[in-house]
């Protein structure tokens, strides 16, 4: 995925918020969450030199996340703190859509650190130079497309102004 992890972490956080009184900042949480993995890049290009693919690390284990939102609700519930509940099942939700995301054209190791065995739904094979194009001239970058559109709707939904209440005359 390069552009829809952002869009997807949205409209997700967007849905497991909607009634809640803090729904601005939960959105925010899952925005943040969404994107999150992926700054696993930094070590990629300023320390690895780019001898590991990303999706590797630790950032891109998914119960890598199911253990901190685990030790976060433990602490939570132990310091009393049950308004973080919803911050942490909004985050650990969209972090774990990152990954899905990620499945669908790369290789994301599931069970790690128990088991190395890749998810990859779709194989984009090598065609051109530079890396970038093989996946955005790939049909799964319509879904991406197809992501970005529908959280560009949603969005510009919530940014309307509420119509006016009408007066009861009678």
């Amino acid at each position: 995925m390069f552009v829809a992890h952002i869009p997807a972490g949205y409209l997700l956080s967007r849905y497991l918020s909607r009634g809640h009184p803090d729904r601005k900042a939960l959105i925010l949480t899952g925005i943040v969450a969404s994107v999150l993995p992926d700054t696993d890049l930094l070590w990629f290009y300023l320390v690895d030199n780019r001898q590991t693919v990303h999706h590797a690390y630790v950032f891109h284990w998914p119960l890598f996340w199911v253990a901190c939102a685990a030790c976060a609700w433990a602490v939570a519930r132990i310091l009393h703190w049950t308004r973080l509940y919803p911050f942490i099942r909004v985050a650990l939700a969209c972090l774990l859509l990152h990954m899905v995301l990620d499945s669908i054209a790369a290789e994301i190791l599931w069970l790690k650190p128990f088991a190395s065995y890749e998810v990859n739904l779709v194989e984009v094979p090598a065609r051109y130079g530079w890396w970038v194009w093989n996946f955005i001239l790939h049909w799964t970058f319509l879904l991406e497309l197809a992501i970005v559109l529908a959280a560009g709707i949603a969005l510009w939904r919530d940014m309307r102004p509420a119509p006016a209440r009408q007066m009861n005359h009678g």
